[in-house]
């Protein structure tokens, strides 16, 4: 099992629970906790050069700014700076964000190996997910956000469809778009394969018009 885990999370109380679950399971266990990025990535920098590294990270993705200068500042931001200089270590993701375009780039992009969906009895899976991304090359996807995955109008969406859904909810015309898209090497940045791209992303919205396209689209957080 786990020997030494690092818990990135600015609420005492969940971070005391999670602390308290661990150690109820797992009372060999060496866990630390911080309620910053920097902290944490500073932690793990020096368990590295103490040769006693962590091999698991827990953490959130939202902490709110206070009186500290921040460099990292979001959970995806410190999971990339850790990667960068340890690649092995399990991580995994405690959050109330349950926007799907987001959960799925944790996985897809930062290869993270677990989501838990924070909510109010969610603290209990800690023990099952850590067993599972343990013992086996398996990800820990939370129950409460795994059925979002089997949305298929969700799956067909690119990272073009992304960029461009972006563009459009910050006011840009196709043209102001196909200008930006050729400008930066874009293949398919003409108006007409922009307004093929718009009229497929409606139907699979199932939007009325462009605006209301954008309001589904914000709704379910993949922009």
């Amino acid at each position: 099992m786990f020997k030494k885990i690092l818990i990135a999370e600015d609420i005492d109380s969940i971070s005391i629970g999670i602390v308290s679950i661990l150690q109820n399971k797992y009372p060999d266990c060496d866990i630390r906790t911080t309620k910053y990025c920097d902290e944490a990535l500073m932690k793990v920098k020096k368990a590295l050069n103490d040769n006693e590294p962590f091999d698991l990270l827990i953490t959130d993705l939202s902490f709110k700014q206070d009186y500290r200068e921040a460099v990292l500042s979001t959970g995806e931001e410190l999971i990339e700076a850790v990667l960068k200089i340890q690649l092995g270590i399990k991580i995994i993701v405690y959050s109330v964000d349950d926007r799907l375009y987001r959960i799925k780039n944790l996985f897809q992009k930062l290869k993270i190996n677990g989501f838990i969906a924070k909510s109010r009895d969610s603290i209990i899976e800690f023990p099952h997910a850590l067993n599972l991304i343990y013992n086996t090359t398996y990800t820990y996807i939370s129950p409460a956000v795994a059925h979002l995955f089997e949305e298929k109008t969700l799956s067909e969406i690119d990272d073009y469809d992304i960029t461009l859904l972006k563009h459009l909810s910050r006011g840009l015309t196709q043209s102001e778009i196909s200008a930006l898209f050729k400008s930066h090497g874009v293949n398919t940045s003409s108006t007409s394969s922009i307004e093929k791209r718009i009229n497929r992303l409606k139907i699979y919205f199932k939007a009325t018009n462009t605006i209301h396209l954008i309001s589904l689209a914000k709704d379910m957080g993949v922009i």
